[in-house]
C-alpha cells in the first residue's frame, strides 16, 4: 500500500512539472544585443579603396633576417611592375609528406642563401650559380632521409646562422660554408633566429627563448612560456626594439625581454579565436611579431591578430583575422595572408578591414574532396605592389589602394616559402627545392 502511495506522489509531482515547463514565457520587449558587440561579419566586407601612404622605393642590396625588426627592414624594396623568371637553381630537399620547407631565402653579400627540407644549406651566386653546400644533419642522421624539417637562417656580419629541426644552432661562415660553432638546443630548432649586437635569439621547441652568443655559442640566457602540443611546423622570429627583444611562443604567448640581460618585462597571451568562423583552434603564432614604431604586430592560426604596445604589452586592438605570416606595415595599412586564404588589408589605426580578396583555397573543386587547402605566403609590399607567392603555382601582384588582382606569374612548382626582395629581384623558394629569381 506504501508503495502505491510513493508512486501516486511522484506521478503527480511529475504532471505539476510538466505543467510548470509548459507555461508560456514572457518575451521581454526590445533589440537583441550581441554579447559582443565588437565581433565583426567578416561575410559583410565592404571594399573600400583608399590612399596608401607608402614610402618611397629603395634598392636593398640585401635581406640579411626577418622583417619583424625595423632594423633589418626595407620599407618599401624597389621591383619592377611586371616581373618575369630570371632563373632557377636546385637548393636539395623539396616538400614531401614527412618534411618541409620553413626557411625565407636571404640574400646578402652577393650571394642568395636557402635552407632546405633536410637540414641542407647552400649558397648561390645572384646568377644562380652554385657556391657551396653544407648539411646540417647530426652524423647519425645522415642515413635516414626525412626525420626532422624545418628551421629558419639569418645572416649578420660574414656569418649565417641556422637553426634546424634536429635540435641545432650552427653558424657557418657566409662565404665558404665552414662551421664556425654549433649549439644544442635540447628541442626541435625550428625558430627563425635574429642575430643583433653580440645575441643570436630564437624561440626552440615552441616554448624556450635562448639568448647565445654569436661569436663562440654559448647560452647567455633563457626564457620559458606554457608548451602547446598543437603547433603548425617552423616558429617565430624574435623583432627587436631598441631596448627589448620580443618572443612569440606556441602556446599564444608573448613576451617582452631586455635585450642584453633577458630580464621579462611583460607577457600578452594572444587568447581565443574568431566566432564560428575560425579554421582551426590551434593557437600557435603563425605572423612573427612586427614592430612599427612604438607597436607591435602579432597573429595566430586561430584568428587573431592584435596590435599591442611595444612598452608594455598592452592590447590596442584585435582584428578577427589570423595572419598566416609576419604582417607587413606600409603607412596607414597593414597586409596580411589570413587563415582563411584572403588577402586583406586592415588599418593600422583600429584594426579595421579596408578590403579582403579572396586567394585559391582548396585544392579540389568537388566539395566531398575539399579537405586540403593551398598555402600562400607573404605579402611584402615591393615595387609600389603587395606581392604574394602561393601553392597553386603563382606570384601574384595587388594594387595597395583597391586590392585588385593586377598581374601574376607562374612559379614552376609552387611556392614553400614568402618571397624576398633585393637588388630589384624577387626571390622564392618553390615546394620542388628550387630557387627561382623573378626581375
Amino acid at each position: 500500500m506504501g508503495m502505491v502511495k510513493t508512486g501516486w506522489m511522484i506521478g503527480l509531482i511529475g504532471a505539476l512539472a510538466l505543467s510548470a515547463c509548459a507555461e508560456r514565457q514572457e518575451i521581454l520587449p526590445g533589440p537583441r544585443e550581441d554579447i559582443r558587440p565588437d565581433a565583426r561579419d567578416l561575410t559583410q566586407t565592404v571594399n573600400r579603396s583608399l590612399p596608401v601612404s607608402l614610402p618611397a622605393q629603395q634598392t636593398n642590396a640585401n635581406w640579411a633576417q626577418a622583417h619583424g625588426s625595423a632594423m633589418f627592414r626595407t620599407d618599401h624594396p624597389a621591383l619592377g611592375s611586371a616581373p618575369s623568371l630570371l632563373w632557377s637553381a636546385n637548393i636539395g630537399d623539396g616538400d614531401s609528406r614527412r618534411g618541409r620547407i620553413t626557411a625565407n631565402p636571404i640574400v646578402a653579400g652577393g650571394r642568395v642563401f636557402t635552407l632546405d627540407a633536410g637540414a641542407q644549406v647552400m649558397a648561390h651566386g645572384l646568377d644562380g650559380s652554385r657556391l657551396w653546400a653544407r648539411d646540417l644533419r647530426p652524423e647519425r642522421e645522415r642515413e635516414r632521409a626525412g626525420q626532422a624539417s624545418g628551421g629558419g637562417l639569418a645572416y649578420d656580419d660574414g656569418r649565417i646562422y641556422a637553426s634546424s629541426g634536429y635540435g641545432l644552432m650552427t653558424a657557418m661562415d657566409a662565404e665558404t660554408g665552414a662551421v664556425i660553432w654549433q649549439q644544442k638546443l635540447e628541442a626541435t630548432g625550428s625558430g627563425t633566429p635574429t642575430v643583433a649586437g653580440d645575441l643570436v635569439y630564437l624561440v626552440s621547441g615552441d616554448d624556450t627563448a635562448w639568448a647565445i652568443d654569436k661569436d663562440n655559442g654559448r647560452i647567455e640566457w633563457q626564457l620559458s612560456a606554457a608548451p602547446e602540443v598543437g603547433n603548425v611546423i617552423g616558429g617565430a622570429a624574435p623583432a627587436l626594439t631598441d631596448q627589448f627583444v620580443i618572443f612569440a611562443f606556441g602556446a599564444g604567448d608573448v613576451q617582452a625581454a631586455f635585450r642584453k640581460g633577458g630580464l621579462r618585462m611583460w607577457d600578452a597571451p594572444i587568447a581565443g579565436q574568431r566566432r564560428f568562423r575560425a579554421s582551426t583552434k590551434v593557437v600557435d603564432i603563425t605572423g612573427d611579431p612586427v614592430v612599427l614604431g612604438d607597436t607591435v604586430y602579432v597573429g595566430t592560426h586561430s584568428g587573431r591578430t592584435v596590435a599591442l604596445k611595444a612598452g608594455n604589452g598592452e592590447r590596442i586592438w584585435t582584428a578577427d583575422d589570423g595572419a598566416m605570416d609576419p604582417v607587413w606595415p606600409a603607412g596607414n595599412a597593414l597586409f596580411l595572408v589570413n587563415d582563411r586564404n584572403e588577402l586583406v588589408r586592415l588599418s593600422t589605426e583600429d584594426g579595421s578591414r579596408v578590403w579582403v580578396q579572396e586567394l585559391p583555397r582548396f585544392t579540389r573543386n568537388r566539395a566531398r574532396r575539399q579537405v586540403a587547402v593551398f598555402a600562400h605566403y607573404g605579402p611584402v609590399v615591393a615595387g609600389g605592389q603587395v606581392v604574394v607567392a602561393s601553392g597553386d603555382g603563382f606570384v601574384r601582384f595587388f594594387d595597395p589602394t583597391s586590392g585588385d588582382l593586377v598581374r601574376q606569374v607562374e612559379l614552376p612548382g609552387g611556392a614553400s616559402t614568402a618571397p624576398v626582395v633585393a637588388g630589384g629581384t624577387l626571390y622564392v623558394v618553390s615546394k620542388r627545392g628550387q630557387l627561382h629569381a623573378f626581375r
